[in-house]
């Protein structure tokens, strides 16, 4: 079985690849955060936190994010 890095830097890459992919495709969509975070459902603080990489996002607040953004919760996980 494979084990997990001993430090959470490879925890933080991936918060940040999420949240960068999030941020790639609302920019392309023409959109500004407000107007993803109202659409979803979320808090200002609670979206900015998810697309600056500095917090884990619930499942449903991806699934959210990725339904407003047009794309499938996948897209933003790859």
């Amino acid at each position: 079985m494979p084990h997990l890095p001993d430090d959470d830097a490879w925890l933080l890459r991936e918060r940040r690849a999420i949240g960068d992919r999030i941020r790639v495709r609302r920019l392309r969509e023409n959109m500004t955060q407000e107007t993803v975070f109202l659409a979803a459902g979320l808090s200002r603080s609670a979206y900015q936190d998810i697309e600056a990489g500095k917090s884990d996002a619930r499942i449903g607040s991806l699934h959210r994010i990725a339904w407003v953004l047009g794309v499938h919760v996948t897209d933003l996980l790859r």
